[in-house]
């Protein structure tokens, strides 16, 4: 029987990855010795080999059951235990696994205090992926058992987790830290949470929020006390509601569609909202009669330039500059680049509107966004002579992202993350020529890239009913078993339970059987 490999006594992590993705492109390569490596730690794995497999078979080299079990050992050497149970209590969290988490507490208290900056793990419990108003979909995007088991244990509770509850409309969740006494006494979450029966706040700022606060959490009665002493307050605001209609039917408005927004004008909220729904409706009318009546909204161009973008509504963006022409002439209005319109266009593949915004959001010299227009040449300027990558500073190349360690999980900016991403805004956007070259350069297929939580790119491309994409990443050997993090579905999962398309359903079923035959 052949005898462990041995550890370094300070292990790399990457160094470890890269092994097995060594292993992995030797089989591919038709490699005897490599194929000889896999037999021997997995007698019946079929071929072609996953990057996932070749983990498994470096692990087992290494002398451990798995390639977590590896991974947890390298973190320990290195004296990173705690991250090492820190994730393992995430997924516990994420399993809704009680006595796991528990486990994990008694061996590693210093969890109770652990990744404060984002909120600790009882934010990962309380964090909504989505809205929560519905019990429904609290029940499937939050985890308030172990919230409450961990401030049981004594867990630190950080103060924002009250605000993120509340902008998630977690009513459930919003209960437990009330009755806890874990709800600042302030006017918003009174009117979230009980009947008001009297407002004598003189701020117009308080009050505002707090009647934003009431309609989202659909309590008109409080919606309507909170209105009449936010006229009080702004007799302008009445004269704006009783022009367009009565009072009651504004707060019912904003109560059936759950709207919330910044407390700076109730009115603005109600227009804001109007101007979403007629990009969504596709009404272009009402849409440009909005920004005529109200010419402060385009000074939200960047939020309501985003929405067409995902809507996939040009015609709204060229409106847009007729009634504002100093845009183009200004250039990008200052916002954090996580919100460019123009990056929501490589994530969420639609090419056809990059040169329209590109007259106002130029294009930035970095990898993805070389490789999501398709420019072989000037991606392969970022490559030295061997063909390692040159990328200099990686967060150079990502934007800063507000969710990446609660939905998406990435690691701080590395170079493997500036590839991936790369690669999946080409395969995303149909340029294969250079996601092949990325491949070829270090880029993981089986990447856990993806716009919203850990999946695949497969699983992305779903939604996009995008064949000739997936068959380009089913031919170079993705793995079709990946599955995504919140749901545990493969590509072909989502494809049947999400998009519910029955055709695509089939199509990756035997896409799958033909890889499997060959």
């Amino acid at each position: 029987m052949t005898q462990p490999k041995s550890l370094p006594a300070r292990p790399s992590q990457e160094s470890l990855r890269k092994q097995a993705k060594k292993l992995f492109h030797d089989i591919a390569g038709g490699s005897t010795e490599a194929l000889a490596r896999v037999r021997a730690q997995l007698p019946d794995v079929e071929l072609p080999l996953s990057q996932r497999d070749a983990q498994l078979v470096l692990a087992r080299e290494y002398g451990f059951a798995g390639w977590q079990d590896l991974s947890a050992e390298v973190l320990k050497r290195l004296g990173k235990g705690v991250e090492w149970a820190a994730d393992q209590a995430e997924r516990a969290i994420h399993d809704n696994d009680l006595e796991r988490l528990k486990q994990l507490l008694a061996e590693y208290p210093a969890l109770l205090s652990w990744g404060l900056e984002w909120g600790g793990l009882v934010g990962r419990a309380v964090h909504s992926y989505g809205d929560s108003f519905d019990p429904e979909r609290e029940r499937m995007f939050t985890r308030p058992e172990c919230a409450e088991l961990l401030m049981d244990a004594g867990a630190v509770v950080a103060p924002s987790l009250a605000e993120n509850i509340l902008f998630s409309r977690a009513r459930g969740l919003l209960q437990i830290f009330s009755r806890r006494g874990l709800l600042p006494r302030t006017l918003k979450f009174q009117a979230a949470m009980e009947e008001l029966v009297g407002v004598t706040e003189s701020q117009p700022d308080v009050v505002n929020e707090a009647f934003m606060t009431a309609c989202a959490f659909r309590r008109a009665s409080n919606a309507s006390l909170l209105l009449e002493r936010a006229i009080e307050l702004s007799p302008e605001l009445g004269g704006q509601i009783d022009e367009w209609g009565s009072r009651r039917a504004f707060v019912q408005y904003l109560c059936e569609h759950g709207v919330q927004a910044p407390p700076a004008s109730p009115w603005r909220a109600f227009v804001e909202h109007r101007a979403m729904r007629a990009i969504i409706d596709d009404d272009l009318a009402e849409f440009t009669r909005l920004l005529s009546a109200e010419p402060w909204l385009l000074g939200e161009s960047v939020k309501l330039i985003g929405s067409c973008v995902l809507n996939d509504r040009p015609q709204f963006i060229e409106q847009i500059y007729r009634l504002d022409p100093g845009l183009v002439e200004r250039g990008p209005p200052p916002t954090p680049r996580s919100s460019s319109p123009l990056d929501w266009a490589f994530i969420y593949a639609k090419p056809h509107l990059v040169p329209l915004l590109t007259r106002v959001w130029p294009l930035p010299e970095d990898l993805p966004h070389a490789a999501g227009v398709g420019d072989l040449e000037k991606v392969k300027k970022w490559f030295d002579a061997s063909g390692a990558p040159a990328l200099g500073d990686p967060s150079h190349h990502l934007p800063v992202h507000k969710r990446i360690g609660t939905e998406l999980h990435w690691t701080p900016p590395t170079v493997q993350r500036v590839l991936d991403t790369a690669f999946a805004w080409a395969v995303m956007n149909n340029h294969f020529k250079v996601a092949d070259f990325l491949l070829q350069h270090g880029a993981d297929i089986n990447t856990r890239w993806s716009s919203h939580e850990p999946a695949s790119i497969l699983h992305e491309l779903v939604f996009k009913e995008n064949y000739e994409a997936m068959q380009f990443l089913i031919e170079r050997g993705i793995d079709m078993t990946i599955t995504d993090y919140r749901w545990g579905g493969t590509a072909q999962g989502w494809a049947w339970h999400a998009a519910r398309n029955e055709k695509m359903t089939h199509w990756l079923e035997e896409a799958e059987r033909k890889r499997g035959s060959v």
